[in-house]
């Protein structure tokens, strides 16, 4: 089975649709989320429809439990703070239930799917760097064999042993007996200097995960983000992608 794998949507309703269109085209057999469907964007009802509409399943992202009341976010920078208040608002009563039900792991046999590190799914940590993910295998009892994560914005990829090692490439072999950890790269916000959005493809039977870049309208989402009033740094970001 060929299961594209979205996350850090962050409300961007065209870098959303970008990619939804460019995985059918790569004939995937279903959807998946790995969270922050909402949070700096313009558009989160949209977003929240759209996951809910084809994603099999999605798990919780550290902005979505913020705007659905499942943690602290006081500490969060001011424009942050402001985004995720408006986003409480505007989200329909349906679609703020829905968040609120969201599991911060989903667990299918060898594969974890999840928002950030495994150590401690609550915790919302990142793991982005050789260092984070050599100081997981140290720290986390048990790994599945494979676990994917967004909450970086970046694409990487890890083999995780006693020598942890970078093993990231548009297309990575998972083999039997290692385990690997797989961020994904943000759909809505990428962090990388390369704007175009990302997504995953994990196919159980090659035992291969693709990462692939998608070009979308950013213009347009940054228009969007400027006339809702947030910070301009959000909107900006999204045509550097960093």
């Amino acid at each position: 089975m060929r299961t594209a794998i979205l996350t850090d949507i962050h409300a961007n309703l065209e870098a959303l649709t970008a990619c939804l269109e460019s995985a059918k085209a790569q004939k995937v057999d279903r959807f998946v989320c790995l969270g922050d469907t909402v949070g700096y964007g313009a558009d989160p009802n949209a977003a929240c429809d759209l996951v809910r509409q084809h994603c099999q399943f999605a798990v919780l992202g550290n902005h979505d439990a913020a705007v659905a009341g499942r943690m602290d976010y006081s500490y969060y920078y001011a424009a942050a703070r402001e985004v995720l208040d408006w986003t409480a608002l505007q989200l329909s009563p349906e679609n703020l239930e829905w968040l609120r039900s969201l599991p911060y792991q989903h667990g299918e046999g060898e594969v974890t799917f999840g928002h950030a590190s495994p150590r401690d799914p609550a915790a919302f940590e990142y793991v982005f760097a050789l260092e984070q993910a050599e100081d997981l295998v140290i720290r986390a009892e048990h790994l599945a064999p494979l676990t994917f994560i967004g909450h970086s914005h970046l694409q990487r990829a890890f083999l995780l042993g006693a020598t942890v090692k970078d093993v990231w490439a548009e297309r990575v072999r998972i083999e039997h007996g290692s385990k690997y950890l797989c961020s994904i790269g943000s759909c809505g916000q990428p962090r990388d200097y390369d704007p175009r959005s990302c997504f995953g493809i994990w196919d159980d039977q090659e035992r291969t995960v693709e990462y692939h870049r998608v070009a979308y309208d950013a213009e347009k989402t940054a228009r969007k983000i400027l006339e809702a009033g947030f910070s301009p740094h959000f909107a900006r970001r999204l045509l550097h992608g960093v």
